[in-house]
């Protein structure tokens, strides 16, 4: 457990937070979000988007495609189209914390009721309501948007075999089943949500057979940091499967993480502070700081894993 976490535990909050620099005192609120749940709830999402930085931080042009490698795989992400009204429109690729939010969503959804039926109503209004996000105009113009966006977007994970051979998958995550629908201006909601969204065979698939579980507490104090999210999400599966540390060079994350970020120095500023919010929401993770990058050490998991 790290400084900030001991000082919870000894002191409680508030004591902790007038013990820190004002610097640390968001890790504060992270910390305390984790280590006071008492809920223990569990979401979950695929392995594949926890070795990769799978979505960008910021909107794209609508019709660029993202592409990000981790170790031996990596990933291509293309926009797609949607028929509107009878034609074809272009949404771009998924981006920012509202998409990442939105597939853990999914994912948990599915895995919870062995279903790629996922509800788009209520359950998940639900879910948002625990994850401390207001409901609103421009909450739901965000969702419906990032849910067409995830909708309509193409993957493509590449991998290397420990035979050296290589192999690809394409597959989208949404097969439909999903729409929203204007009520118009004398309504007192714009858009009403048709109830579900079916994900497809083969990414429902891939979710089944290599879940990774999540601590929904630590989503939640994370909801608006998206490369902190990607960072959780990446210890969450990476800390517990290494049985020896690993070294990982800066060059490494930046190939990996520094999506948007074209000299390493200036990535490396933007990773270190969003990685000490993610370690802030996993207690048990250990992980050390070195001039040349990181050092990853066996760790326990954030929450127990998924039993069958």
């Amino acid at each position: 457990m790290g400084a900030i976490h001991t000082l919870i535990v000894q002191h409680g909050k508030d004591r902790a937070r007038d013990l820190v620099p004002a610097s640390d005192k968001p890790l504060i609120n992270i910390a305390s979000t984790v280590l006071t749940d008492e809920d223990g709830e569990i979401s979950t999402t695929y392995s594949g988007f926890c070795l990769l930085t799978a979505l960008p931080h910021k909107r794209l042009e609508d019709t660029q495609t993202w592409e990000r490698s981790g170790h031996r795989v990596s990933i291509r992400v293309e926009p797609g189209f949607l028929p509107v009204r009878g034609d074809d429109k272009l949404y771009g690729i998924p981006y920012g914390a509202r998409a990442r939010l939105l597939l853990v969503y999914m994912q948990s959804i599915a895995i919870r009721t062995s279903s790629r039926v996922v509800e788009m109503g209520d359950t998940m209004n639900a879910w948002l309501s625990r994850m401390d996000i207001k409901p609103g105009g421009e909450t739901y113009r965000a969702i419906h948007d990032q849910t067409k966006r995830i909708a309509a977007c193409r993957l493509t994970f590449f991998w290397e075999g420990d035979d050296r051979r290589e192999g690809f998958r394409k597959t989208s995550i949404v097969d439909g089943g999903f729409s929203m629908t204007d009520i118009g201006k004398a309504g007192s909601q714009r858009m009403l949500w048709q109830p579900t969204i079916e994900l497809s065979e083969a990414f429902f698939k891939a979710l089944n057979d290599h879940p990774v579980p999540l601590s929904e507490a630590a989503i939640r104090a994370l909801k608006e940091k998206s490369m902190s999210l990607d960072i959780y999400i990446w210890l969450a599966y990476r800390l517990h499967s290494l049985n020896k540390p690993q070294r990982l060079t800066w060059t490494a994350l930046h190939e990996q993480f520094g999506g948007g970020y074209k000299l390493i120095r200036q990535f490396k500023v933007y990773f270190l502070q969003a990685l000490q919010a993610a370690l802030a929401a996993y207690p048990d993770a250990r992980i050390e700081l070195e001039d040349e990058g990181l050092v990853l050490q066996p760790s326990r998991p954030p929450v127990a894993r998924l039993t069958a």
